[in-house]
Order: C-alpha cells, then sequence, then structure tokens
C-alpha cells in the first residue's frame, strides 16, 4: 500500500469532514423542522432562523395555506409560529415564531459561488430533524419556473447541487463551507439534482418586503420579449452581444404609453443590461411602482431613449 498516498487520502478526508462538522455545528441550532395543517392535510418542511427575534426563512409552497404551524429545534424547544408572508413567485416565505432564542444563520451572496464549491445541506428530510448532507455546487444559473394562480414566473439564478434532498428539506438552509447559507432548498428534480433559490440581493429585496408587508409588490411594463442579437458593431461598442427584441405590448401599458413598439430590441433599463427575460424580472419588484425607469433600445439601426413608469402588478 502507498502510505503516503493513504495518508493524503486520511488528510484531505479529515478536512472535509472538518468543514462539514463546522457548518453543521454553526447551522443546526439556527434550523427548525416545520409542521403546519391546511385543507389540503398535514406538510412538513424545514425553515432557517435568521434574525435574533424570530423571524425565520422558508419555502412558499411549504406554508401554502397555512396561517401558521409549529416549529421544533434542534434544542428540542417546540414553538408555535406564525406565517408572515410568503411570495409563490419567488418560493421564499417569512414565518415568526412565539418563542425566539434560535440563533441567527449569516446569509450570503450566492452569486459568489463557484461551480465545484462545497455546500453543506442542513434540514428536516422524511421528518428525520437536524440531518446533514454535502456536495458540492453543480450548476449555476439555471431557471425554476414558480406560479402563482395563472402567473408563471422565473426564479432565475437557481442553485444546482449534487447535496442529497429529500421531502422535508425544502425551506432549509444551503451553506458555503464558512456556514454561510447562500440558499434555501427548494425542489429535489431527481436523483442526485437538488435546486436551491439563491440567497442574492433579489432575494433579499423580496425578503426584506416580506418581513415589512408581509407581500411582495410587484411592478409590471406590459411587454413580452425574447432575448437577440444586437448587430456586431453595436455590440462591440456596448461591451452587450444580447438584447430583448419586444413580441408583445398590451395595450394602454406602461410600455405602450412610453412609445415601446413591437419590433424594438431593449438594450437596457435603469442603466442595467437586459440581455434575458430574467434581467428585465429583477427590476420589476416595489421599488420600480410609479418612478420613472429610462429605457434605450434599438430601432431600424438607430437607438431610442423612452421613459417608462411602471405600474403595481395586480
Amino acid at each position: 500500500m502507498d502510505t503516503e498516498h493513504t495518508g493524503v487520502d486520511s488528510g484531505a478526508l479529515d478536512a472535509y469532514s472538518r468543514v462539514v462538522t463546522g457548518v453543521a455545528t454553526k447551522l443546526l441550532p439556527s434550523v427548525a423542522a416545520l409542521s403546519v395543517r391546511t385543507s389540503r392535510g398535514q406538510g412538513a418542511g424545514s425553515a432557517v432562523t435568521f434574525t435574533d427575534d424570530g423571524f425565520l426563512l422558508t419555502n412558499a409552497h411549504v406554508v401554502a395555506g397555512a396561517s401558521g404551524g409549529t416549529a421544533d429545534f434542534a434544542d428540542g424547544t417546540e414553538t408555535r409560529f406564525d406565517v408572515v408572508g410568503a411570495d409563490p413567485l419567488s418560493d421564499l416565505a417569512v414565518v415568526r415564531v412565539h418563542n425566539p432564542g434560535a440563533p441567527a444563520a449569516p446569509l450570503g451572496n450566492a452569486d459568489e459561488l463557484k461551480i465545484g464549491q462545497l455546500v453543506v445541506a442542513v434540514g428536516n428530510p422524511m421528518g428525520l430533524a437536524g440531518s446533514v448532507t454535502a456536495g458540492v455546487v453543480s450548476g449555476l444559473g439555471r431557471s425554476l419556473p414558480a406560479r402563482d394562480g395563472r402567473r408563471v414566473r422565473i426564479i432565475d439564478s437557481v442553485i444546482q447541487t449534487d447535496a442529497a434532498l429529500n421531502p422535508g428539506n425544502s425551506g432549509g438552509a444551503l451553506a458555503d463551507s464558512t456556514g454561510t447559507v447562500v440558499g434555501i432548498n427548494t425542489a429535489v428534480a431527481g436523483y442526485g439534482l437538488g435546486l436551491a433559490v439563491p440567497i442574492n440581493a433579489t432575494t433579499r429585496a423580496i425578503i426584506g418586503e416580506l418581513v415589512a408587508n408581509g407581500r411582495v409588490r410587484r411592478a409590471w411594463l406590459g411587454v413580452a420579449g425574447v432575448p437577440a442579437p444586437l448587430p456586431p458593431a453595436l455590440a462591440d461598442r456596448l461591451g452587450q452581444k444580447l438584447g430583448l427584441r419586444v413580441v408583445e405590448v398590451v395595450p394602454g401599458s406602461p410600455a405602450g404609453n412610453a412609445g415601446i413598439y413591437l419590433g424594438d430590441i431593449l438594450i437596457t433599463a435603469g442603466g442595467q443590461s437586459t440581455q434575458s427575460v430574467q434581467a428585465l424580472q429583477r427590476l420589476m419588484l416595489g421599488p420600480a411602482i410609479g418612478t420613472n425607469l429610462p429605457i434605450t433600445l434599438l430601432r431600424k439601426n438607430a437607438l431610442v431613449d423612452v421613459v417608462t413608469v411602471p405600474a403595481e402588478l395586480n
């Protein structure tokens, strides 16, 4: 046996184990098992404490149809919780326990993740409280459709991981090697394939609105688009290869009133590049409602500037 090689492997395994056990030690006290009862029956999931005064983050589908339930923590504490607000279009929800005391888990920024990076999932799969699994970031920039009645929205920048996830993990933490929560586990897409809603600037804004208002106000332009390549000379000058070609404008909508027409290619909105539908969606949150949103577009090989005023999506 190659003892030198064996020693290296053992050292690597020890280091790996130290990381996973360190994350587990840090996060297990912050993660709760949720139990809810609705007209459809009993449901279960996980949630992550993110404030010292008892606010927890979970999935909207975990608490769908419920106004509250029971939260069980790793130290044996059991307490009632109320649903503060839920947003099915991001699959995020905030609940608040009646008896706070669990430490707040730090929230990070999933935009800094790299493919192959170690991640640790902490949750309560199959009713097994305080379960920990580990894996790597298998993919980034995935999209996950979310529905709220007849409205459908794409959750963008979803994290794909091979850390084992099972029913009950939903709402639990996906953390990096420092124990910082970078995602909320939301779906099991298949064998060895789990997905998590990222913690980033967009979802932080959603979480803030849920805490403050109990719901997420969204803005509406009334325009639909598909990615389209920009002319090479313009792409080189702008440092941007794609824009959004307008394929539908709702009559009387903010986009229609601003003078946006079929065939226009949106290049920027609010100074931000609009190379995808998701990029435009990210701008359509509460603060955009009723405020001027400058848009630069390409029309018949000429750059045109218009100003829209997004309305609230009802």
